[in-house]
């Protein structure tokens, strides 16, 4: 008959044995497993260098094309907007880059830029739109001038007042506005928060470019739809085009929403990749395209782009 005391070296003797076999157990599948996922990271370390190479290779190519881009503009654009000019909008999101580009690319083309007006964070705002609209309805639209009745949200209704006012209009039968007029206009939609602009005065101009930024962030309310619809106001009174940054076609960005409206689309040509210099180069070959009884096109890279650029 088994002692108890024997019954409890067998028993202690099982569980040693069971612990050192869990031990080297463990010891050669941690071994194992550990192999593995080193090569694992072997593997994946390759992988993410071989496709930075492949972006660094990419971004460098990009690089070249944009380079090149930018030393043949001269050639491309040469007198494009000769005797043309043209007058500068630039929406809260607007990059300075892209707006000081853009500029330049109108001088290049043989143009004049009659001045540069910000739309400020309260232009944009629908929590502002009744004040806006009681400024822009009151005594400040030119004699002789009245504003359209077809769309009366703040940014057409805006749109509309400038376009009088710095647009020299496609109704040659249509009262001039004179610089005290104009003057007028600004300074009071200055004075109320909704633009600024620099010291010198502004001028008249044939055409409007509007640089606006990339996509909206979802809390962006309607701040595409009005720049969109202020760009619909000014078209009836001069070549207008929206230039946007990469993301602008997408969302509720003004871009976007113009390409989705049919009828806006049909007033206000559009370029989704003004961050680039083909898509400056093709803001100002679409404003000159406009200037010469062209129908407004969707241009650039986004969802809606009808082409790349304009066809020559």
């Amino acid at each position: 008959m088994i002692s108890l005391r024997s019954h409890a070296i067998s028993l202690a003797a099982v569980f040693l044995a069971l612990a050192i076999g869990v031990a080297l157990g463990s010891g050669l599948l941690s071994n194992t497993l550990l192999a593995g996922l080193k090569d694992d990271k072997t593997q994946m370390q390759h992988q993410i260098s071989g496709l930075t190479d492949e972006k660094n290779a990419l971004n460098e190519k990009l690089s070249a094309a944009g380079e090149f881009d930018a030393q043949m503009s001269p050639r491309i654009l040469r007198d494009a907007l000769k005797g043309k000019s043209v007058v500068v909008f630039r929406t809260p999101d607007a990059a300075d880059d892209d707006v000081e580009a853009t500029s330049r690319l109108v001088g290049e083309a043989g143009g004049v830029v009659t001045g540069t007006i910000v739309l400020t964070q309260e232009f944009v705002d629908a929590n502002s739109s009744e004040k806006l609209l009681s400024v822009v309805n009151s005594p400040i639209v030119p004699a002789g001038r009245q504003l359209s009745t077809t769309s009366v949200d703040q940014g057409s209704q805006a749109g509309d007042l400038l376009g009088i006012a710095l647009l020299t209009g496609k109704d040659p039968a249509a009262p001039a506005v004179d610089d005290t007029q104009r003057d007028a206009v600004l300074a009071a939609l200055r004075d109320t928060g909704f633009v600024t602009y620099g010291s010198d005065r502004i001028g008249a101009a044939d055409s409007a470019l509007v640089v606006t930024g990339g996509g909206l962030a979802d809390d962006a309310g309607n701040q595409g739809a009005t720049v969109a619809r202020f760009a619909a106001g000014l078209a009836p009174h001069g070549a207008t085009l929206v230039a946007g940054r990469d993301g602008s076609a997408s969302g509720t960005g003004a871009v976007a929403v113009i390409r989705a409206d049919s009828s806006l689309a049909g007033m206000v040509a559009t370029v989704d990749d003004v961050d680039s210099q083909s898509g400056r180069i093709t803001s100002v070959l679409a404003l000159q395209d406009m200037a010469g009884g062209g129908r407004p096109g969707q241009y650039g890279i986004g969802r809606g782009a009808s082409s790349v650029t304009i066809a020559q």
